[in-house]
């Protein structure tokens, strides 16, 4: 997620940090790279020419250019600036106060929105809400078994109709009746701007009364994703934005202009191919790994989700103060299925860009885990706690007590070493991960 932006940034701030005391010439060359780094990223010039005036004017004030930490202390500019640039909207749905409240995604085909419907439907129901969902593209073949398809293993109804506005009241009388709190419309989409399309769907909102109209568009479609947003929104009132493929976005430019430019906030960002791979969108999370801090919040959510909450906080502790082990990575591993890919969990620890760089890539074949976890087991409670013990004979007893092989066991053990290298170098008195500004 955002890996060109987010290593041009860091090159940048490491120049930067380089010299003891920042002058404007410094400041304004740092600017011109990072001017480009965004332009290259695919985001829109206005935002990245108000963005930079800011940065600029208060980057050039006496008490940064003089400070200790001149450097930081443009970061955390940077960083504030960002945040703002990327405004997102309010984690939850607003709801009816006469239920069931009625939402309703639009977009364009192939932009996930059938997808998406589903996993809002989920999202819903963690919430301890019943959904119906509503297939109102009438003219797509099979689009209402699509929906039925990715609903079943949920369990959520699905209803049709001849057309969109049959469909949509169906939805509400079926909701009615079965006291569900929450309808999701799955609108018409086309491979293009067709008017027909935003003509119904202006016609809907006139005859129910939505809560939520979100757009939904994927992130991976830069610049051209501002258009079609600009084209929805001026068809209706859109209440938000859902960024579908962030997972797959390696430049940024749809999430660092959307809000900007439609004045609309994004609410939720879509990060993998699974039902549960929807989540809220939190501008600072997402502006954190874009200048390679980490996001240490929403790693320790999704751990949370899937662990009791006393264990949840045992381990955001032990990643803050690099103090985990192997019993941690094995409790890790067991989850992994659970939580998304290991690559994407790694990205959120501080500093793991900057690891990747230095040692490689740091790789689990997630259809080998069985296999790790067989190794880990076949580790004498001692030799978990304190791998460094683990020589010769050791490997040899656990590569076979696993029905591995003793290169297997190097390859974990040196996995390990090499995460933890990176949580010690990347931390900072008391065992606390040095972010730039706190």
């Amino acid at each position: 997620m955002f890996e060109r932006l987010r290593e041009r940034f860091e090159g940048i701030l490491s120049l930067l940090r380089r010299k003891g005391k920042l002058s404007e010439e410094d400041v304004d060359n740092a600017l011109r790279q990072i001017r480009l780094a965004l332009l290259e990223a695919d985001v829109h010039y206005k935002v990245v020419k108000d963005l930079l005036s800011k940065v600029r004017e208060k980057a050039l004030k006496e008490e940064v250019l003089s400070s200790i930490s001149p450097a930081d202390q443009v970061l955390k500019i940077l960083y504030e600036e960002l945040v703002g640039v990327m405004k997102g909207g309010a984690p939850r749905l607003s709801s009816s106060s006469e239920p069931p409240s009625l939402y309703m995604l639009v977009g364009l085909q192939g932009s996930g929105k059938t997808t998406t419907a589903v996993k809002l439907a989920k999202l819903l129901k963690k919430d301890g809400k019943r959904v119906v969902l509503v297939a109102a593209d009438v003219k797509r073949p099979a689009a209402k078994e699509q929906l039925e398809t990715l609903s079943k293993p949920l369990d959520f109804q699905v209803v049709g109709g001849k057309t969109p506005f049959d469909a949509v009241s169906s939805g509400i009388r079926l909701a009615k009746e079965r006291l569900c709190e929450a309808i999701i419309v799955d609108s018409a989409g086309r491979l293009h701007i067709d008017e027909e399309m935003l003509s119904e769907l202006r016609e809907l909102e006139k005859q129910f009364n939505f809560q939520e109209i979100l757009l939904v568009v994927d992130s991976m479609m830069g610049q051209e994703a501002l258009k079609v947003g600009s084209a929805f929104a001026e068809a209706v009132n859109l209440t938000g934005v859902i960024l579908t493929k962030l997972d797959g976005d390696a430049r940024g430019g749809a999430a660092l202009s959307m809000s900007y430019v439609l004045g609309k906030p994004i609410r939720f960002v879509g990060v993998g191919e699974r039902i549960d791979d929807l989540e809220p969108f939190y501008p600072d999370r997402i502006v954190s790994r874009i200048l390679g801090m980490g996001d240490v919040a929403t790693l320790v959510e999704r751990i949370s989700s899937v662990v009791e909450e006393k264990k949840a906080k045992e381990i955001g502790k032990k990643l803050k103060k690099a103090e985990f082990t192997m019993e941690d990575l094995l409790e890790y591993l067991r989850q992994m299925k659970s939580m998304g890919p290991l690559d994407q969990l790694l990205d959120m620890i501080p500093g793991f860009s900057k690891l990747k760089r230095r040692f490689g890539e740091v790789n689990v074949d997630e259809r080998n885990l069985k296999h790790i976890e067989a190794i880990i087991l076949s580790m004498t409670p001692e030799e978990r706690r304190r791998p460094e013990i683990i020589k010769g004979s050791r490997k040899r007893r656990i590569a076979m007590g696993s029905g591995t092989s003793v290169q297997l066991v190097n390859q974990v053990l040196k996995q390990y070493e090499e995460v933890k290298e990176m949580l010690k170098k990347f931390s900072k008195g008391g065992g606390k991960i040095k972010l730039p500004f706190v």
